[in-house]
């Protein structure tokens, strides 16, 4: 088959044990990024199985319409980028392991790595000591006994909130009823009112999936009633923050700091991003689940639906109606 893989921008694809698995297909991989419908039309031509790294590229109809040679779009996690109506009118099957499934512990790691960064002032440390100063900024300030507030407590939100217990911080909880309940349920205490939570946490993170209603469910109401001393991490989606609401907070002084893996339009290249100008900020792009073993666990799966396709039994088959015909 003709296989092909978009978006994969640091070409780390290839060099995974996994990609033996599809030694026997010819394989396109693409390091750059472009929305444009023409230039992917051009592109996916004559692929016949699409490989996507989550929600990087949008797959739409006026694509879709536009490659005939398509038959299986394959990846893991959810995919709201993917016009599943489209691919069952044409035929395309949409592979996808989705499910409970294992924490993305790499996207956790990298939350707790930008909260002690922030605090401590590592980047911009970092910086004046390469430009000859030494200790140049206000004192940073230690994580113990501050109050890690955890905005949706599923599966990566437990293991941030398992890593703010370790280093001696408080844990306090806000989202969903059922969230809330097994938060409680693991020993966690859980805020009266989401007023509450935004007003008493030095740290507010988010873990929230995006949908219809988490989206701006992070207001600037919310962001204004933050510690003038507190954090705001967002390594889940950008859309979960009133759009222009973080950076106007930032500007007021509430919260004090932000730290920041996503943006409502990835990738940024052009470095004009307002939070990329403010000193007050910690930015990384989107690295969070961006980790060699992750994207193993990933790809692994992503090949298994493809070679599962290439023998006439598909697997993880979302649109199952497209079988019929």
């Amino acid at each position: 088959m003709n296989i092909t893989i978009l978006d994969d921008y640091q070409d780390t694809i290839r060099t995974l044990r996994c990609f033996q698995k599809v030694a026997g297909h010819t394989v396109m991989i693409w390091n750059d990024h472009t929305k444009d419908v023409d230039a992917l039309a051009a592109r996916l031509k004559d692929t016949e199985a699409l490989a996507l790294i989550r929600e990087r590229t949008p797959i739409r109809a006026p694509l879709l319409d536009r490659l005939d040679k398509l038959r299986i779009i394959s990846q893991a996690g959810v995919f709201p980028h993917i016009d599943v109506a489209a691919c069952t009118r044409r035929g395309v099957i949409v592979s996808a392991l989705t499910g409970p499934g294992r924490p993305s512990y790499a996207t956790a790691e990298l939350n707790w790595g930008m909260i002690i960064a922030a605090f401590r002032r590592i980047p911009q440390e970092m910086a004046a000591l390469k430009a000859g100063k030494w200790q140049a900024f206000p004192i940073g300030v230690g994580l113990r006994d501050k109050t890690l507030g955890i905005f949706g407590y599923g599966k990566i939100g437990a293991v941030v909130a398992s890593y703010g217990k370790a280093f001696g911080m408080k844990v306090l909880v806000w989202g969903r009823p059922s969230t809330l309940d097994k938060a409680r349920a693991d020993g966690y205490a859980v805020a009266p009112s989401k007023d509450a939570f935004f007003s008493e946490c030095d740290v507010v993170s988010l873990h929230l999936r995006l949908i219809p209603e988490t989206r701006g469910i992070v207001t600037a109401a919310d962001l204004a009633r933050m510690k003038p001393t507190a954090l705001l991490v967002n390594t889940s989606r950008a859309g979960l923050v009133e759009p222009g609401a973080l950076e106007t907070a930032l500007r007021a002084g509430r919260p004090g700091m932000a730290a920041v893996d996503v943006f409502e339009d990835e990738p940024v290249l052009d470095g004009k991003h307002p939070l990329l100008s403010m000193d007050n900020v910690i930015v990384t792009p989107h690295l969070g689940y961006v980790e060699a073993d992750g994207l193993e666990h990933m790809f692994s799966n992503i090949f298994d639906q493809i070679v599962a396709y290439a023998n006439g039994k598909p697997i993880n088959v979302q649109n199952a109606d497209v079988l019929k015909r």
